[in-house]
């Protein structure tokens, strides 16, 4: 039984432990509150160990993200494009994602009662306090105090300054990798126990709310995958046919490949050979272009991730009663941002960065489990969607630079991809 339980695939895994989580919150009764507190402490103890790597991992992933570009003169005129490309469409969806579940109030028939102790409560009040407080004075005091912002702040600065100083710094940027390396390692042991942690997270808030509840997670769901599609169709779809000037149906047919394979393999970086060959043998798409771009996007383009997420946070705020003014929204999307250079290209890449943005908005730590239930749940078309913009990129950048060739040598991005553990860009291999 172990053995074949251990065979499957850790998504399948979940979505048992989740039905499992469903059943048993309807079946036992409210007056079982032995049962319902043993099953909050496991759930407790998996989210503690589920923040545990937090903050080390937040920073050395955007840090990694940021150095991932590789150096000006290697990149030239390509990254920079793309960078722009990929953190513009990523702050559309930002917005696009936390504003329209704000219009439909997602969330507010909700009653989550959960099972692990609630954060600090955010502490951004004003503009000038929140500009004031960005620049960490002592930054280790802000991993202590568990400041996100400072320590995005500090992150990127820390990355800059590698980038800017390559060689030099390569010491620190190993240091930083190993970090990185051990905090996903750590992250990756613990997932092996998100079954059970979802399971005991579920099923003591449906054992007290009802089925309310559900039905509230599932129009969440929905409307998340609403969100999605149809910002990729309008986003992606104006994009390609007004700015990169291709005909959708060329685009369709080019990328159908590399999209049904992120779809299956829920892995945006898995899905870079595919890329490579359907941008340059469908579209046209010059290797200089796609061997720059695909690793780049698998790193910094998540624009379906950012909308799950701030989707995912407008829905937890109004069901736990968090109110969220204009600033608070502002942060968490340029937090989203930040977020998304650092977020994996891999499964349940997402889990960390959303960690960091719950403590942002300052909801419950104790929604993680239903968050990652959801994320499960919507992996596949996330992902899909993500490997779609990298391929819009990819047309537009096509478009914008037209015949010109930059014979530029991408041997440091391709460095650099390697130690973010992406890819291989001369040799298309995929290493996780």
């Amino acid at each position: 039984m172990i053995k074949r339980w251990k065979k499957l695939n850790l998504t399948v895994q979940i979505m048992i432990g989740l039905a499992i989580g469903v059943i048993l919150g309807f079946i036992i009764p409210k007056s079982w509150t032995g049962v319902i507190k043993a099953s909050q402490t496991i759930g407790t103890i998996y989210m503690n160990a589920l923040k545990m790597m937090i903050y080390p991992l937040v920073f050395c992933s955007l840090v990694c993200g940021i150095r991932s570009m590789g150096s000006v003169s290697a990149t030239g005129r390509i990254a920079g494009r793309a960078m722009v490309f990929f953190l513009s469409t990523t702050c559309l969806a930002c917005v696009f994602g936390i504003f329209v579940p704000q219009m439909l109030g997602i969330g507010k028939n909700a009653k989550l009662q959960l099972a692990s102790a609630d954060v600090d409560v955010n502490n951004v009040s004003n503009i000038l306090d929140t500009i004031t407080n960005l620049i960490p004075s002592n930054p280790f005091a802000s991993f202590v105090n568990g400041d996100m912002l400072s320590i995005l702040v500090f992150a990127v600065i820390i990355g800059f300054a590698i980038l800017a100083l390559q060689e030099k710094a390569q010491p620190l940027m190993d240091l930083i990798t190993s970090v990185n390396e051990v905090s996903m390692k750590i992250l990756f042991e613990v997932m092996k126990f998100t079954p059970l942690g979802v399971l005991c997270t579920i099923m003591p808030v449906l054992a007290t709310t009802g089925a309310d509840t559900v039905v509230s997670i599932g129009t969440a769901l929905l409307t998340t995958y609403a969100i999605i599609i149809i910002y990729a169709v309008v986003v992606y779809g104006i994009i390609v046919k007004f700015v990169a000037k291709m005909p959708l149906k060329t685009f369709v047919k080019s990328v159908s490949p590399a999209a049904l394979n992120a779809f299956g393999t829920c892995s945006s970086s898995a899905t870079i050979p595919i890329s490579m060959r359907c941008a340059e043998d469908g579209m046209g798409v010059s290797k200089e272009i796609t061997s720059i771009v695909l690793p780049l996007g698998a790193t910094v383009n998540m624009d379906a991730i950012s909308i799950l997420m701030s989707v995912m946070i407008t829905f937890f705020a109004n069901a736990c009663g968090v109110h969220l003014t204009l600033l608070n929204i502002v942060v968490i999307v340029l937090a989203n941002v930040l977020l998304s250079i650092g977020t994996p290209g891999i499964p349940n890449g997402q889990v960390a960065s959303f960690a960091a943005l719950i403590q942002i908005a300052g909801i419950p730590a104790g929604v993680m489990g239903i968050f990652i239930s959801i994320s499960t749940l919507s992996d596949m078309i996330v992902t899909m969607v993500d490997v779609l913009g990298d391929m819009a990129c990819c047309a537009t950048l096509k478009k914008i630079l037209g015949g010109e060739s930059t014979n530029r040598d991408v041997s440091s991005l391709n460095t650099a991809m390697m130690e973010h553990g992406v890819v291989n860009v001369k040799e298309g291999l995929y290493r996780e």
